[in-house]
């Protein structure tokens, strides 16, 4: 491990005023600015030497010094021009013996479908606007992402861990257990950022299942059938799932057919249930 100097709120504060960057809601900014934080994502991440890590939405660096400290090579993924441009120089002053081991991408991650090299693992502070679209999007085109932690919003991340029957089981949910396995990993303070957001954080944790369910076109057609479920969630299956069969009568003979109740709601079903109604011909 090499250890570093993080970025504390004063070089924060600084380096945005010299790049004239306000914070926005639109992208979802709220830099980190404690250290300690920052060391325990990557802990918690299980970060190795010489790991290749994706980090999305890198912002003004400081996880991204954090990942390098623990010997580990970034690929960072920042939408905002001037981020982009002032990453690489950030870390040049700040920890030059590591620089070279830092790829800075200028792209919108959703655009994202190849990199320069195959990542092992996902860490990142997600803009929360955007948090579940982007890992189900990189879960989907880097198969070589084994594990993960990821900051998001409170809400958003015990949706995406959260198990069938539970109140907040829903589309992210199932879709997440697509690719692997899902865990609350800690609750983070408000005030490990500025600005300080008005909503709580948790780290999400993930390990990738060694076979995903099944082909891209199975993939389509159980994400299908989740959207329909739960775009009504109150309703039975047999009416839920009714404008993707034609009729409810087509969508129970295909639910019985699966194994599963009509009379059932889609926050009961677990992925293998959905894939199971998705083989159905």
């Amino acid at each position: 491990m090499t250890e570093l100097r993080l970025l504390g709120p004063a070089e924060i504060r600084d380096l945005a005023q010299l790049l004239d960057v306000t914070p926005t809601k639109k992208l979802g900014q709220n830099f980190v600015i404690d250290g300690n934080t920052v060391r325990r994502i990557v802990r918690v991440a299980g970060v190795q030497p010489g790991d290749v890590v994706v980090e999305v939405g890198p912002g003004l660096g400081s996880l991204t010094l954090g990942l390098l400290e623990a010997d580990a090579t970034v690929i960072a993924v920042e939408i905002d021009r001037r981020l982009a441009a002032q990453l690489p120089q950030t870390v040049a002053v700040t920890a030059p013996e590591v620089a070279d081991r830092l790829t800075v991408i200028h792209q919108d991650a959703l655009t994202i479908e190849t990199l320069p090299q195959s990542p092992t693992r996902l860490v990142a502070n997600l803009p929360y606007n955007v948090s579940v679209p982007v890992l189900l999007h990189f879960l989907e085109h880097f198969d070589s992402i084994r594990s993960g932690v990821v900051m998001v919003q409170a809400e958003v991340g015990f949706r995406v861990a959260a198990e069938p029957g539970s109140k907040v089981y829903g589309s992210p949910s199932v879709k997440a257990a697509w690719y692997g396995s899902w865990r609350t990993a800690g609750n983070v303070s408000r005030q490990v950022f500025w600005p300080v957001p008005n909503v709580d954080s948790v780290l999400i944790a993930f390990e990738r299942h060694e076979n995903v369910p099944g082909d891209e076109e199975l993939r389509r057609r159980t994400f299908a059938l989740v959207d329909a479920a739960f775009q009504q969630r109150r309703k039975m299956l047999r009416q839920a799932l009714a404008p993707v069969y034609g009729d409810s009568a087509t969508a129970s003979a295909a639910l019985e057919a699966a194994g599963l109740a009509p009379t059932q709601r889609g926050e009961q079903l677990g992925i293998a249930d959905f894939v199971a109604l998705a083989r159905v011909e």
